[in-house]
Protein backbone atom coordinates (compact mmCIF):
# COMPACT_ATOMS: atom_id res chain seq x y z
CA UNK A 1 0.00 0.00 0.00
CA UNK A 2 1.40 3.26 -0.91
CA UNK A 3 2.11 6.27 1.99
CA UNK A 4 0.38 9.54 1.80
CA UNK A 5 2.87 11.99 -0.02
CA UNK A 6 3.91 14.23 2.64
CA UNK A 7 4.75 16.48 0.28
CA UNK A 8 1.59 17.27 -1.05
CA UNK A 9 -0.97 16.71 1.81
CA UNK A 10 -0.18 20.56 2.89
CA UNK A 11 -2.45 22.11 -0.06
CA UNK A 12 -4.97 18.94 0.84
CA UNK A 13 -5.15 20.09 4.35
CA UNK A 14 -5.16 24.11 3.32
CA UNK A 15 -8.40 22.86 0.84
CA UNK A 16 -9.64 20.77 4.12
CA UNK A 17 -9.53 24.13 6.23
CA UNK A 18 -11.92 25.65 3.45
CA UNK A 19 -13.81 22.60 3.17
CA UNK A 20 -14.63 22.96 7.00
CA UNK A 21 -14.93 26.80 7.06
CA UNK A 22 -17.50 26.80 4.22
CA UNK A 23 -19.40 23.86 5.63
CA UNK A 24 -19.86 25.66 8.83
CA UNK A 25 -21.10 28.53 6.84
CA UNK A 26 -23.55 27.06 5.41
CA UNK A 27 -24.43 24.99 8.23
CA UNK A 28 -25.69 28.78 9.87
CA UNK A 29 -27.37 30.04 6.89
CA UNK A 30 -28.91 26.74 7.14
CA UNK A 31 -30.61 27.17 10.04
CA UNK A 32 -30.94 30.98 10.19
CA UNK A 33 -32.84 30.19 6.95
CA UNK A 34 -34.62 27.64 8.99
CA UNK A 35 -35.71 30.11 11.92
CA UNK A 36 -36.65 33.13 9.97
CA UNK A 37 -38.51 31.51 6.67
CA UNK A 38 -41.97 33.30 6.38
CA UNK A 39 -44.56 32.36 3.11
CA UNK A 40 -46.60 29.81 1.45
CA UNK A 41 -44.02 26.99 1.70
CA UNK A 42 -42.97 27.85 5.33
CA UNK A 43 -43.85 24.43 6.96
CA UNK A 44 -42.08 22.70 3.44
CA UNK A 45 -39.03 24.76 3.89
CA UNK A 46 -38.83 25.19 7.56
CA UNK A 47 -38.35 21.15 7.55
CA UNK A 48 -36.10 21.10 4.80
CA UNK A 49 -33.57 23.04 6.20
CA UNK A 50 -34.02 21.49 9.54
CA UNK A 51 -33.00 18.24 7.31
CA UNK A 52 -30.02 20.39 5.74
CA UNK A 53 -28.64 21.70 8.45
CA UNK A 54 -28.73 18.53 10.92
CA UNK A 55 -27.29 16.78 7.67
CA UNK A 56 -24.27 19.66 7.69
CA UNK A 57 -24.02 19.73 11.44
CA UNK A 58 -23.40 16.25 12.05
CA UNK A 59 -20.47 16.60 9.11
CA UNK A 60 -18.45 18.74 10.98
CA UNK A 61 -16.75 16.68 13.15
CA UNK A 62 -15.73 14.45 10.44
CA UNK A 63 -13.81 17.07 8.38
CA UNK A 64 -12.34 18.88 11.55
CA UNK A 65 -11.02 15.21 12.90
CA UNK A 66 -9.71 14.31 9.37
CA UNK A 67 -7.63 17.64 9.55
CA UNK A 68 -6.40 16.41 12.75
CA UNK A 69 -5.98 13.18 11.80
CA UNK A 70 -3.29 14.83 9.05
CA UNK A 71 -1.54 16.16 12.13
CA UNK A 72 -2.97 19.85 11.87
CA UNK A 73 -5.22 21.99 13.74
CA UNK A 74 -8.65 22.75 12.96
CA UNK A 75 -9.37 26.44 12.73
CA UNK A 76 -9.49 27.47 16.83
CA UNK A 77 -11.66 30.74 16.08
CA UNK A 78 -14.78 32.63 14.23
CA UNK A 79 -12.18 35.02 12.79
CA UNK A 80 -10.32 32.37 11.98
CA UNK A 81 -12.79 30.01 10.71
CA UNK A 82 -14.34 32.94 8.55
CA UNK A 83 -11.07 33.53 7.41
CA UNK A 84 -10.26 30.81 5.77
CA UNK A 85 -14.35 30.10 4.64
CA UNK A 86 -15.06 31.42 0.34
CA UNK A 87 -18.67 31.31 1.47
CA UNK A 88 -20.31 34.94 2.15
CA UNK A 89 -22.76 35.55 5.20
CA UNK A 90 -26.12 36.30 4.04
CA UNK A 91 -27.97 39.35 4.71
CA UNK A 92 -31.14 40.30 6.88
CA UNK A 93 -35.13 40.57 5.77
CA UNK A 94 -34.61 37.68 2.71
CA UNK A 95 -37.89 35.94 1.53
CA UNK A 96 -38.20 32.37 0.88
CA UNK A 97 -37.05 32.55 -2.59
CA UNK A 98 -33.66 34.13 -1.68
CA UNK A 99 -32.92 31.78 0.83
CA UNK A 100 -33.45 28.75 -1.61
CA UNK A 101 -31.57 30.13 -4.05
CA UNK A 102 -28.59 31.57 -1.88
CA UNK A 103 -28.41 28.26 -0.24
CA UNK A 104 -28.64 25.87 -3.62
CA UNK A 105 -25.71 28.51 -4.71
CA UNK A 106 -23.52 27.81 -1.71
CA UNK A 107 -24.07 23.94 -1.59
CA UNK A 108 -23.12 23.77 -5.89
CA UNK A 109 -20.01 25.94 -4.08
CA UNK A 110 -19.26 23.62 -1.98
CA UNK A 111 -19.21 20.49 -4.41
CA UNK A 112 -16.89 21.92 -6.42
CA UNK A 113 -14.94 22.86 -3.86
CA UNK A 114 -15.11 18.87 -2.84
CA UNK A 115 -14.42 17.79 -6.21
CA UNK A 116 -11.22 20.13 -6.22
CA UNK A 117 -10.07 18.63 -2.97
CA UNK A 118 -10.47 15.29 -3.93
CA UNK A 119 -8.29 15.37 -6.79
CA UNK A 120 -5.61 16.87 -4.43
CA UNK A 121 -6.23 13.81 -1.76
CA UNK A 122 -5.90 11.24 -4.76
CA UNK A 123 -2.77 13.35 -6.09
CA UNK A 124 -1.35 12.76 -2.72
CA UNK A 125 -3.01 9.24 -2.20
CA UNK A 126 -4.83 10.39 0.80
CA UNK A 127 -6.96 7.65 0.29
CA UNK A 128 -9.10 8.46 3.50
CA UNK A 129 -10.29 12.07 2.70
CA UNK A 130 -10.66 11.21 -0.42
CA UNK A 131 -13.46 8.76 0.46
CA UNK A 132 -14.65 11.85 3.26
CA UNK A 133 -15.27 13.73 0.80
CA UNK A 134 -16.90 11.58 -1.96
CA UNK A 135 -19.57 10.90 0.47
CA UNK A 136 -19.61 15.00 1.34
CA UNK A 137 -19.97 15.74 -2.50
CA UNK A 138 -22.83 13.48 -2.90
CA UNK A 139 -24.91 14.96 -0.22
CA UNK A 140 -24.13 18.61 -1.36
CA UNK A 141 -24.89 17.76 -4.60
CA UNK A 142 -28.26 16.44 -3.99
CA UNK A 143 -29.04 19.26 -1.65
CA UNK A 144 -28.63 21.65 -4.35
CA UNK A 145 -31.07 19.53 -6.85
CA UNK A 146 -33.71 20.02 -4.06
CA UNK A 147 -33.56 23.72 -3.41
CA UNK A 148 -33.12 24.33 -7.45
CA UNK A 149 -36.70 21.87 -8.22
CA UNK A 150 -38.27 24.68 -5.45
CA UNK A 151 -37.22 27.20 -7.40
CA UNK A 152 -39.08 25.89 -10.72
Amino acid sequence: MKQIDKKKIKSVVEALDGILSDSFVLYYKTHASHWNVEGPQFKQLHDLFMEQYVEIWNALDGIAERIRALDSYAPLSMKELLKAASLAESGQNRDASQMIRDLAEDNEHLATSLSRTIGLADEANDQATADLLTQRLGVHEKAAWMLRSLLK
